[in-house]
């Protein structure tokens, strides 16, 4: 499973003039069974997003379609971890492949 620490890098009026089609970017990848989770950072300087246990090559190709990545709004940090506890109802998190 990955952490995906977005961090915007330009000003919030050019990540707003973006934001619709990161949405749909989000949506896609949601529809493919690749994101977890996503929200905006508290105060709103970034991003987060949980990424299911994919190649981390098949991951940096994912980030790389995100018009945020695209238009050098935001630098990407990925953390890669694995899943040893979590909440009930969560448990086929940590079967993924690869953990």
């Amino acid at each position: 499973m990955y952490i995906v620490n977005l961090t915007y890098i330009k000003p919030l009026s050019e990540i707003d003039a973006f934001l619709e089609k990161h949405v749909e970017f989000l949506i896609r990848q949601y529809e493919k069974g690749i994101f977890i989770a996503s929200g905006r950072k508290v105060p709103r300087n970034g991003g987060i997003i949980l990424v299911r246990n994919i190649d981390l090559d098949e991951l940096e190709s994912v980030l790389s379609e995100d018009p945020f990545y695209i238009n050098g709004v935001a630098n990407y940090e990925v953390t890669q971890f694995i899943p040893t506890m979590m909440a009930k109802g969560l448990e086929s998190l940590k079967d993924e492949p690869g953990c």
